[in-house]
């Protein structure tokens, strides 16, 4: 493969150096020791790993489905788990089996998680078995049904050519079973799988105690909350509901004195004005009344900030005179308004209201006027509440203007009602009493409550919750004008998994008790530190004057973590990344914020780790751009926009072209065509990757049916499709379909899709090898280079990486020569082909015939282009 071009899926590469002279058997004896060292290591490590994202899953408080989902995927990390199911087994009034987690491609079976299946007298099946026995259990599922009896039954499902299931045990008592299963390949297990699968099953029926102990102790407090809050929701509403009605009380006898106090009519309505207002929005309000002979609307008050001058006018068709004609109280949005305008009942006059409410003066059930008030802005509006009341505020005001005709009968009668109120008024005030000290108490609670909710139980520090109401209120002020700068500083200590894996999370949680205390050591007072979750903090560094003040704060903070500290008799030196944003317009939420620190945390671990970064526009940019790019990808996913570009491989002897290797190019609608490495790394990370190679070869197999390309065409695998295990049988079906001859295509794979999972790995070349493909081994001599897997595996061909193709030159010196002259010795020692990458000059051709390199790859024979029509 030329230098230039990345491979699509091609994972990180390993860094090797030459090996010296030895005896080779010494050599493959030594290698294949360290081998099997290596894996028997990192089976250790993906266990542990395994166990630990187990419990972090657990307790990550994800609803049980996505728990189960996500420990499912971490299984398959451990052994072939596609087909898997977890069950639960009750024996208390009879046998029921409960399946908690069921995912299998083969059998369509839907479980219910919350139902409870009894067992039939006399029903039986290898689950049953399984429970039953208390026994783990291997083997093809027909051999072991014949070993017990059990004949076959459609509804337990198809047979599977290897079933591995483990009882699930707690104080000794069958509680459940996991069991996984392979339809296709036979002897998937073996005993290391099945006792990885007891040691597995136990850890998740710890995790599901765990997860169902905290999910009973979250519902009993959540419903204790929830009666506690609607407790004094009531009370709250108790207490508005009687402070509303003592102001709609106090409100009648205001009006009641104004209509026989008040002198002058305009002072009565003025006052008429602000009693309203302490009751509602009333920042616009008129009073129209009818004029003596009912042909005119007269306008005596009239507040309006729109409108501040209304006059006199024949009775027409506007809102006033509706609600006039209806004799009923109106209240109207726009929508409404416009309604009516495009009925014909009304006409407006004046400036159109948002909200618009009138309710009708009567006397002697005689409509006299009208009183409306209305609002100019769309976040005030007015209720169906808003009517009653001032319907019924109208009716005492409609009265009031009457009232002076009768005062000694009012006079009279409102003794007698000042008495009751006095009576009424200190019951309520007993009343009230006891009820504030029934809030007081719930206060105290409710205050307990939210501590908990707020702060770290580890550490006693603030949580993210609070950080981010403290945020929220730092950000208002600092709109408002009302505060100087902050910021926000994101820490992450440095390496700290590695302390929880070797000497186990007890001291991790007392290095994090540490942390926290010299970090709070290390701000000033008015400062906020906050523990975020995991080895996570941050803190809110308020009155700064710039970046530089902020800067020094995480310098001091990362000077304080940096002090040796002993812990369970171990010395330990914690350090930290810092990323640091700083307060900006455009921030809207402290999520915000907290983003952008967090991603200057990530680029200060990528330049050392042990130091502090400021956020720039640059980082967000480089983010929106991914983002970008990963729409772009998954569009051009849906468009098939992807298509190969072949560059040819030739025989050395005599420059004849024996076949080609297909590059992936992205023909992007906005940017044109693009090479991998400009996309590589977002198709990586989402996943997209897997899709797109497929579409490669999909593309690849009809070229080759097409007659595009002659001889054999070479495409790049990434370790992820080995991972699949039906890569394979997919990748021949792709062939078989076009009718294209399997030994016309080659793979291309590198160490590290060799050594992810060699058995899985072997399997699949070993079978696509039956069929004629042939595998490839690219960028060799980079990685580790070792002889035991060239062994293990069918590889037809090495391609020795550019890096030492590039020193062949007359100007360079002889390592690299010596290097390829190794390598090109060891690949004919075991019958494998030779292809040089990247040769770009007739030196390093030269030089290669020389060395006995049997073909090459490069610009000197060809830049990748697209396949002609054929």
């Amino acid at each position: 493969m030329n230098g230039a071009e990345r491979s699509p899926g091609a994972g990180p590469r390993a860094t090797g150096g030459s090996a010296g002279e030895a005896d080779p058997a010494q050599l493959r004896a030594a290698l294949a020791a360290a081998q099997a060292r290596i894996e028997e290591l990192q089976r250790a490590q993906r266990l542990q790993q395994a166990l630990y994202e187990i419990a972090d899953v657990s307790s990550a408080g994800l609803d049980m489905q996505e728990m189960l989902r996500r420990i499912h995927a971490i299984l398959g990390g451990l052994t072939y788990a596609e087909n898997c199911y977890i069950v639960l087994y009750e024996r208390d009034g009879g046998e029921r089996l409960r399946f908690l987690y069921f995912v299998d491609r083969s059998d369509p079976y839907v479980n219910d998680p919350d139902a409870a299946i009894p067992v039939a007298p006399g029903e039986t099946s290898l689950t049953l078995a399984l429970l039953r026995g208390g026994e783990p259990m291997r083997g093809p599922s027909r051999l072991l049904r014949e070993q017990r009896g059990i004949p076959w039954d459609e509804q337990n499902g198809p047979d599977s050519a290897d079933w591995l299931g483990v009882p699930m045990l707690r104080d000794g008592q069958v509680v459940g079973g996991i069991v996984v299963q392979s339809y296709e390949q036979p002897q998937v297990y073996d005993d290391g799988d099945r006792a990885l699968l007891a040691y597995v099953a136990q850890h998740i029926l710890a995790a599901l105690d765990r997860r169902r102990a905290r999910d009973e102790l979250e519902r009993r407090v959540a419903e204790r909350t929830a009666e506690l809050r609607q407790a004094n929701l009531d009370l709250q509403a108790e207490i508005a509901e009687r402070k509303r009605a003592q102001e709609v009380q106090r409100a009648l006898f205001r009006i009641a004195e104004l209509s026989l106090g008040t002198r002058s009519m305009e002072q009565f309505y003025a006052e008429v004005h602000a009693v309203v207002a302490g009751l509602l929005y009333a920042r616009n309000l008129y009073i129209a009344m009818l004029s003596e002979d009912g042909t005119r609307l007269e306008f005596p008050y009239s507040v309006d900030e729109r409108d501040p001058h209304r006059s006199a006018r024949p009775l027409g068709k506007g809102m006033t005179e509706y609600v006039l004609r209806t004799g009923l109280p109106l209240l109207a949005d726009r929508a409404c308004i416009r309604a009516l305008e495009a009925s014909g009942r009304v006409q407006s006059h004046g400036s159109l209201a948002h909200s618009w409410l009138g309710v009708p003066l009567q006397r002697e059930d005689r409509v006299v006027g009208v009183l409306a008030v209305q609002s100019y802005t769309p976040q005030i509006s007015f209720s169906p509440q808003d009517q009653e009341l001032l319907t019924f505020v109208a009716f005492h005001i409609a009265n009031g203007l009457a009232r002076k005709q009768a005062q000694e009968r009012l006079i009279q009668a409102y003794a007698g009602l000042e008495q009751r109120v006095e009576e009424r008024t200190r019951e309520l005030a007993e009343a009230n009493a006891e009820l504030m000290q029934q809030i007081g108490e719930r206060l105290r609670i409710e205050r307990k409550l939210t501590h908990q909710a707020t702060h770290d139980a580890l550490t006693g520090l603030p949580n993210r919750a609070q950080l981010l109401e403290r945020l929220s209120g730092a950000i208002a002020r600092a709109r408002e004008g009302g505060q100087a700068g902050f910021a926000v500083l994101f820490l992450d200590l440095d390496r700290f998994k590695l302390v929880n894996d070797s000497v186990g999370h007890q001291v991790g949680d007392e290095l994090l008790v540490e942390a926290a205390r010299r970090i709070v050591g290390a701000v000033r007072t008015a400062d906020m530190v906050a523990r975020l979750g995991g080895d996570e903090f941050a803190i809110l560094a308020c009155d700064l004057d710039g970046a530089e003040p902020a800067m020094e704060l995480g310098r001091r903070v990362l000077a304080a973590l940096g002090a040796p500290v002993w812990i369970a008799g171990r010395e330990l030196f914690p350090t930290a990344s810092i990323g640091i944003a700083m307060w900006h317009p455009r921030y809207h939420g402290g999520e915000d914020m907290l983003r952008d620190a967090d991603a200057a945390m990530y680029r200060a671990k990528g330049e050392g780790r042990d130091r502090c970064v400021l956020f720039d526009a640059g980082m967000r940019e480089q983010a929106v751009r991914a983002l970008d790019l990963e729409a772009d990808l998954r569009r051009a996913i849906h468009a098939d926009a992807f298509e190969p570009h072949y560059q040819p491989i030739v025989r050395l002897a005599d420059a004849e072209v024996v076949g080609h290797e297909a590059l992936l190019r992205w023909r992007h609608d906005r940017r044109g065509l693009l090479a991998p490495d400009a996309f590589l790394d977002v198709g990586e990370d989402s996943g997209l990757i897997e899709v797109v190679d497929w579409l490669l070869y999909a593309r690849v197999v009809e070229g080759m049916a097409r007659g595009r390309t002659p001889g054999y065409v070479a495409i790049n695998v990434s370790p992820r499709h080995f991972r699949s295990p039906g890569f394979a049988a997919r990748l021949l079906g792709l062939l078989e379909d076009a009718h294209v001859d399997p030994a016309r295509l080659r793979i291309e794979i590198t160490e590290v899709a060799l050594l992810d999972d060699e058995p899985r790995t072997s399997r699949s070349l070993q079978q696509l090898r039956e069929r004629g493909v042939l595998a490839q081994l690219d960028d060799f001599g980079t990685g580790f280079s070792a002889l035991s897997y060239l062994h293990r595996f069918p590889i037809a061909a090495l391609k020795i990486d550019r890096s030492f193709i590039a020193g062949l030159d007359a100007s360079a010196g002889s390592e690299n020569r010596a290097v390829v002259r190794a390598i090109i010795a060891l690949a004919d020692s075991l019958g494998i082909e030779t292809i040089a990458e990247g040769v770009e000059t007739t030196a390093q051709r030269d030089g290669l015939r020389q060395l006995g390199c049997g073909y090459a790859q490069g610009y000197l024979f060809g830049r990748p282009a697209a396949a002609a029509e054929g």
